[in-house]
């Protein structure tokens, strides 16, 4: 019986302990961080820059000199071997012959108008474009886990107040019991709060299916097992100050990841430019050559029977056409760069309307508080005395749960406000391209 009674307490405990391992607790800041180093999208990022490092490479390869070597050997047989011209002596050759021939060449471009110099600084500005579009990704996941993190707040402080709500609509529900049973209330004060109830219990219940939804997202978006539950702390309380507009505009011009990128893109189309015009200068280049001649046949000669020629050249080449055909090539590259110049005025445009736009939502979600904390006063003053009321019995069953739900309603509202507050803050600052400030 002893040990039947262990079993079953052990059975009892085991889902409990079993839940408590897939609890995980993480501050806004832990999630963050969570998520930026499980993002699948930061690892293609990652390979995107690794792409760009490499093409880089590979174009400084190309100012390298370039050399190669071939070896070949020959064998000819000679069936008709005799040779007789205009009736002299015949010629007569061996029926079989062997040769072996190698060459070694070395070429070195000195000179191509600058092309190889304009094609590493093209690259290379690219894969700072890379890096720069990197960033964005980041500070989008950074984005992507902090609206999760506060949705999933949210969900929590409702169910906060409606477990405050429940208990609260318990007491009265007893109080209004108490009174039909002295016959101070009518059953129905009674069935009005036991309805009261199942209305705020359902309300609690679709928040916890949200809840469980929010919580599988955030498992998802942080690289988490989908069963674990997360237990998220209290987000900084301290409504942020607000700077002057100018300022985010300021910031958000400097540092806007889109912004950035089509400045380094703007450089990239003014080398093009110049690496067009490279076009119409000539190129010169230096190489040097070594020839093994081998007729003996034997794989190694005697002495004096095998050459060893080496050579050394420069060479000087010029595209003269290119002087007449290539201006309309570079009209084209510079029709290239002033459409960037141009998407650039366009996305400043868009950047600026954001900005005032996130500003002046965070500003609103300010005042919102202040209003909410206002009505919460009053809402709280107001169910105290209907409260007092009714156990007068001079307040309908009405009122009173009238003045209770006024007052959890405007609960909830606070701390969804607050929630909004926050996340409007974090808004603002991904729209100037920069969240943690």
């Amino acid at each position: 019986m002893h040990k039947s009674i262990k079993l079953c307490f052990l059975t009892l405990m085991l889902p409990g302990f079993m839940y408590a391992q897939d609890i995980k607790k993480l501050s806004l800041p832990e999630a963050i961080a969570l998520g930026i180093a499980n993002s699948k999208n930061l690892k293609l990022s990652q390979n995107k820059i690794d792409q760009a490092l490499a093409q880089l490479s590979m174009v400084k390869d190309n100012a390298l000199p370039t050399a190669k070597a071939s070896f070949l050997y020959n064998h000819a047989e000679i069936p008709t071997n005799t040779l007789s011209i205009g009736g002299g002596n015949p010629i007569h050759l061996p029926k079989r012959a062997d040769a072996f021939v190698g060459t070694a060449a070395v070429e070195e471009l000195v000179y191509g108008g600058g092309k190889l110099k304009y094609a590493e600084e093209s690259t290379r500005l690219l894969s700072d474009v890379a890096r720069l579009d990197a960033d964005k990704n980041k500070e989008e996941v950074s984005y992507a886990v902090i609206n999760t993190y506060y949705a999933l707040y949210k969900v929590m402080q409702s169910k906060s107040v409606i477990a405050q709500n429940l208990e609260s609509i318990a007491g009265q529900l007893k109080q209004s019991q108490r009174f039909f049973e002295q016959g101070i209330v009518t059953k129905n004060d009674v069935l009005r709060f036991q309805l009261q109830q199942a209305n705020v219990s359902l309300t609690g219940m679709e928040a916890e299916n949200n809840r469980r939804i929010i919580n599988y997202n955030l498992d998802i978006l942080l690289g988490l097992d989908e069963k674990t539950q997360i237990e998220i702390t209290e987000p900084d309380a301290a409504m942020k100050p607000i700077a002057p507009l100018s300022d985010y505009l300021q910031l958000a011009l400097a540092e806007r990841q889109e912004l950035r990128q089509l400045d380094l893109q703007n450089k990239v189309a003014d080398i093009n430019i110049k690496s067009v015009k490279a076009n119409t200068l000539p190129t010169v280049g230096v190489g040097a050559n070594l020839y093994y001649i081998n007729p003996s046949g034997k794989f190694i000669p005697p002495a004096d029977q095998y050459i060893m020629p080496v050579t050394l050249g420069a060479n000087i080449s010029w595209n003269i056409g290119n002087l007449w055909t290539n201006k309309h090539k570079i009209s084209d590259a510079r029709i290239q760069q002033k459409e960037v110049g141009i998407q650039k005025d366009i996305l400043s445009d868009q950047v600026k309307t954001e900005i005032n736009k996130n500003y002046q939502n965070y500003q609103l979600a300010l005042d919102k508080i202040k209003v909410l904390e206002t009505s919460i006063a009053q809402a709280t003053e107001n169910d105290k005395l209907l409260a007092s009321k009714y156990k007068n019995n001079v307040a309908s069953a009405i009122d009173r749960i009238d003045a209770e739900t006024l007052l959890y309603q405007a609960k909830i509202n606070l701390e969804l406000a607050k929630a909004d507050a926050g996340l409007a803050y974090y808004t603002l600052l991904k729209s100037t391209g920069k969240i943690s400030q």
